[in-house]
């Protein structure tokens, strides 16, 4: 049983490893899909959660998601397991196309290819973004915050984890605050 799961993470992670292009952003589709459709290992909430832990933790958004949800379900080998999974694809894939892709490089054919999968690869991150808004802004301060975070981590030189770890805390002197209120 516990091979099988492990199989299922690995082969999970392996597809979203391999088939998304643009980092941890537009792997949230592929996320979503595998990990809270196909095999509900968590909801989506619960996923919007991991993946902003992935953000505020040291490394790749991806491989830090795929090694929680890992351990997750199945402890530290469902960790290797997950981990394993996201970065074989691409450690593959960059050895096949680093000894090809110098030969042809300079082709217009393989310059408005890659043009073209950056164009897809927004697409789906702004399909994400708005999937995901729909789920995350339940009030109005949600609202303020997810405004104000995007203006600062679009417009400002602060750092993207900075703004992620603002957002938390303004979130969690909410809730202290409304608790206090109530009480």
């Amino acid at each position: 049983m516990k091979a099988k799961k492990l199989g299922e993470l690995y082969v999970s992670f392996f597809k979203i490893g391999g088939l998304t292009f643009g980092g941890g952003l537009a792997m949230l589709p592929m996320l979503q899909r595998e990990v809270v459709q196909k095999y509900g290992w968590c909801t989506e909430e619960e996923l919007l959660d991991i993946y902003a832990i992935g953000q505020c933790t040291p490394g790749i958004i991806a491989v830090n998601t795929a090694t929680y949800v890992g351990y997750q379900q199945a402890g530290f080998l469902g960790s290797v397991a997950g981990t394993l999974g996201m970065v074989s694809p691409s450690l593959i894939i960059i050895c096949l196309i680093a000894s090809i892709l110098q030969n042809f490089i300079h082709m217009p054919i393989v310059l408005h290819s890659l043009a073209g999968i950056r164009i897809v690869v927004c697409a789906l991150m702004l399909n994400t973004v708005f999937t995901m808004a729909k789920k995350g802004i339940v009030d109005k301060l949600g609202a303020v915050v997810f405004l104000a975070a995007f203006v600062l981590a679009c417009f400002t030189p602060i750092p993207t984890a900075v703004v992620i770890v603002l957002s938390g805390i303004t979130g969690i002197a909410a809730k202290h605050m409304e608790r206090r209120r109530s009480a």
